[in-house]
């Protein structure tokens, strides 16, 4: 078993804080949420200019991103196992900038989908590495701490993201963005590089195996339990993906929010924030399968009741009944999406670290179906989004149920 430690014990005083180790941390797993929503307020304007066919093609911008997310996140956990955390981060930081670059620099669409494609590759192992490095330095209540500080820093970044976006197109061109990702990405990596010792000893590693990869994923997929929440994820993120790829055109084509965009996606970013708090305070108390189910037949049932508000309006219903829907989802939407992966990961203990990254890659596939979907059939109404999430979370329903009854039916060792 690898040394546990505290950077917080150590006597050498150029050995990195826990503060500074919070802060370099939260930089890196922010890369991915920075990417996303940092370019929604300028999708419209990237579109026009790289000449998309349709005003709904510059969502792919985002799906884009994901797509290299869900390819790459799966091989860099074993990487990190088998090269050190250090070498697997300073690859997806590098790869991060190239496409950070090939993305500044693009004249069409199709460069610019290699770029955020590369960008959601490179992202991948900061953000699955990241977290595995501070399982190497902290355990207990000591990473506890630790996770819940990164992850609060995590959760703000969603909150400002667009504001920052927005500032930009204020005083500059599009590129700005991605000018300011390439600059996050080099930091993160200079900082790294400077500051982080190796927290994984050489004779801890394990040989990089595709086929351990891809046994993992066969026992995924035949783990009835880990399989049914890992789709359940996938729907769920697939409805919140769907919002993700038509935020800005609901808002600001929609119902004409100009400036107050940034405003309106945080708060209900911070949505999301405030019900993983309240989900670890009561997930203890009720349980993950309970306190899930419950979330997601609030979601189910309020997204068909706005559902049909939306129908009665011809799809354009007033915006604060908008708001006040997308703050009820969002708030199970948050709730749910911890638990999922929770209860999808625990029949999985034995190959944890490689099982967490293939049901984070499955269930990413599966929601880049169903959020695209829901992001195209945009027609200037919010009647997909609205039937969207109603579906999605109506057929989460009958799986968490599925899963359940064959719980209870295997026999317990």
């Amino acid at each position: 078993m690898s040394e546990v430690y505290d950077i917080g014990s150590k006597t050498d005083s150029n050995a990195m804080s826990r503060r500074e180790f919070i802060a370099l941390a939260a930089l890196m797993i922010s890369l991915v949420a920075l990417s996303i929503d940092a370019m929604l307020p300028a999708l419209s304007q990237i579109g026009e200019e790289l000449g998309v066919e349709s005003a709904n093609d510059a969502q792919l911008i985002v799906s884009a991103l994901f797509l290299g997310l869900a390819i790459a996140q799966m091989f860099f956990g074993p990487l990190s196992d088998s090269w050190g955390r250090k070498p697997a981060i300073y690859l997806g930081l590098v790869i991060f900038m190239i496409g950070s670059v090939v993305a500044l620099v693009a004249t069409d669409f199709e460069t610019m989908l290699v770029g955020r494609v590369l960008q959601g590759v490179g992202a991948a192992g900061p953000k699955v590495v990241t977290v595995a490095a501070i399982r190497d330095q902290f355990k207990g209540a000591s990473m506890a701490r630790i996770m819940s500080s990164v992850l609060a820093v995590f959760i703000v970044v969603p909150a400002f993201a667009p504001a920052i976006g927005q500032a930009i197109l204020s005083f500059a061109h599009w590129r700005g963005i991605y000018v300011l990702l390439l600059i996050q990405g080099m930091i993160a990596f200079v900082w790294f590089w400077l500051r982080q010792p190796e927290t994984l000893a050489e004779e801890h590693r394990l040989p990089f195996s595709i086929k351990r990869v891809f046994a993992a994923v066969l026992e995924t997929v035949r783990n009835k339990s880990a399989l049914g929440y890992t789709i359940a994820a996938g729907f769920i993120f697939g409805a919140f993906l769907g919002y993700l790829n038509s935020a800005q055109q609901i808002f600001q084509d929609m119902y004409r929010v100009g400036q107050w965009f940034p405003a309106c996606f945080g708060g209900l970013a911070l949505t999301i924030g405030l019900a993983s708090l309240v989900n670890g305070r009561l997930v203890e108390r009720l349980g993950m399968f309970r306190l899930s189910l419950q979330a997601v037949i609030v979601l189910a049932a309020s997204s068909l009741v706005f559902a049909g508000l939306a129908t009665a309006f011809h799809g354009h219903p007033p915006l604060w009944t908008l708001l006040s829907f997308l703050v009820v989802a969002f708030f199970c939407i948050g709730i749910l999406f911890g638990n999922f992966n929770a209860l999808a990961m625990e029949p999985l203990g034995h190959i944890a670290g490689t099982a967490s990254a293939v049901i984070a890659s499955l269930s990413t596939y599966i929601s880049l179906v169903f959020g695209i979907g829901i992001g195209r059939a945009f027609g200037g109404t919010v009647l997909p989004l609205a039937y969207g999430m109603a579906v999605l979370a109506s057929l989460t329903v009958p799986i968490m149920f599925w899963v359940q009854r064959n719980n209870n039916s295997t026999p317990q060792e």
